[in-house]
């Protein structure tokens, strides 16, 4: 960037300081657009809401790391009860537990029995065919996709705010313009009151610079207003009452060469498709994992104890409360569905479109941020050349109005053509801002572009 426009637009935003009363200056602590980024990043509910999101999947982690620990139960059971039972197969039904043994005596015998019985049994995935690995991996997938959002949603909310940082200076420096503008009009007034009350005008001069002067309050009053409106916008995302902004007038603003960066590693807004494509493929590969056979390693052990002894006696009920029987029992198992390979393929059908709609999303966003710079570009080499003519533009017509002004006052001129002049300084003044509101805002845009915004506005004091 030029140093004469660096200089130029760093003079008008100073004009900030003076539009504000000096006690409000001193009353209040001044914000840079560094101070204001950071209260947003403690107080706007979306960005603390996707805060909690990324805790949450980073506790994920842990608990996919810890879904694979043994499965240890222990149980300590005392019942009473009839024990009839008959030899032969049948199918579990919930809520029932049937007797272990065939039956013992020829007919039923109702009479009350005891028993207690004590189990301890453990489990252990001992080959899942790298499920586990996959499994943790697909969770730090989700909170890597997690933080990006959140990272994202934070630069959204830096750009917003940059946007609304340069639009109050902008309004703020519109109003001075617009105040100088009324105080123009109300000398025209006054001299075409003068004039016509000497009878050297006509009437109707006196009623156009009050129409002219009405109008300029008009358009005072609408300024006031979208800058009012502005200013709640950056309360709203800061949770600072009124914020009290200024530029630093110290020195002309040196801003970082943007070299264009769009890549996923250095942009927030595509780094979060990135890692959302990671998310879909970690799942794809869970997918593939989780349905392939799982080898189990069992063991456990259980004493029992039963008021029927051996020999079919029936004994009171407290012989059936102490433990008479030990027995313990490991093995190895493996365990396959059938039908997983149709589980398989499905599964992996939906994360396979999901895959590529990510992928497809990723395009989009750096496409879109390609478009971006090119525009902002575009706009700082307009904005540039302006700030060139601009400044003799506005000499050119801050002398006219000032000889215009000296006419009219002689009677040389009609207020018409005063109004013309004031006009054309007044277009020259409010065109110059809004030029250098031009260059900070595409800066603004180009360095979101191409993830600098964070040194960009560093570089703001």
């Amino acid at each position: 960037m030029a140093v004469s426009c660096q200089r130029t637009a760093g003079l008008l935003l100073g004009l900030t300081l003076l539009l504000a009363p000096a006690c409000s200056i001193f009353a209040q602590k001044i914000y840079s657009l560094a101070n204001l980024v950071d209260s947003a990043n403690r107080h706007l509910p979306l960005l603390l809401e996707k805060q909690a999101l990324v805790l949450g999947a980073q506790a994920g982690i842990t608990e996919a790391r810890h879904a694979f620990l043994p499965k240890v139960n222990i149980v300590e059971e005392v019942s009473v009860g009839s024990a009839n039972d008959l030899t032969g197969p049948f199918l579990p039904v919930p809520g029932l537990v049937h007797s272990i043994a065939g039956s013992i005596t020829g007919a039923s015998n109702y009479q009350a029995v005891t028993g207690n019985m004590a189990s301890l049994y453990g489990e252990y995935e001992l080959v899942n065919f790298g499920l586990r690995g996959a499994k943790v991996e697909s969770a730090k997938a989700y909170a890597g996709s997690t933080q990006a959002d959140l990272e994202k949603e934070r630069y959204l909310v830096k750009w917003q705010i940059g946007k609304v940082y340069f639009g109050i200076l902008r309004q703020r420096n519109q109003l001075a313009v617009d105040e100088e503008n009324i105080r123009r009009y109300q000398s025209m007034y006054d001299i075409a009151l003068a004039l016509t009350g000497s009878g050297v005008n006509p009437g109707v001069d006196s009623s156009l610079a009050k129409a002219g002067l009405s109008r300029t309050r008009v358009d005072y009053n609408e300024v006031t207003g979208a800058l009012h409106r502005l200013e709640q916008q950056l309360s709203y995302l800061t949770g600072i009452d009124h914020p009290e902004i200024a530029a630093d007038t110290t020195r002309s603003p040196q801003l970082p060469t943007l070299t264009p960066d769009t890549s996923a590693a250095t942009n927030p807004l595509a780094d979060y498709y990135e890692k959302q494509k990671q998310q879909f493929g970690a799942e794809q590969q869970l997918a593939r994992k989780s349905y392939l056979p799982k080898i189990m390693l069992g063991a456990g052990g259980w004493a029992r104890g039963s008021s029927i002894q051996y020999n079919n006696q029936y004994e009171s009920a407290g012989e059936g409360l102490g433990y008479q029987r030990l027995n313990y029992l490991a093995g190895v198992g493996i365990t396959y569905d059938l039908f997983n390979g149709i589980h398989r393929r499905d599964r992996l059908a939906v994360i396979g479109n999901q895959v590529t709609a990510a992928d497809y999303a990723l395009q989009q966003q750096r496409l879109a941020l390609h478009n971006e710079e090119v525009q902002a570009d575009e706009s700082i080499s307009t904005a540039r050349k302006n700030l060139l003519e601009l400044p003799g533009q506005l000499q050119a017509a801050t002398d006219a109005y000032k000889q215009k002004e000296a006419q009219y006052k002689e009677g040389i001129i009609n207020l018409v053509d005063l109004a013309n002049a004031s006009f054309e300084l007044f277009e020259a003044q409010s065109a110059y801002i809004r030029t250098v509101n031009d260059w900070y805002t595409a800066n603004l845009d180009k360095a979101a572009a191409t993830g600098k915004l964070d040194l960009f506005i560093q570089t703001l004091k």
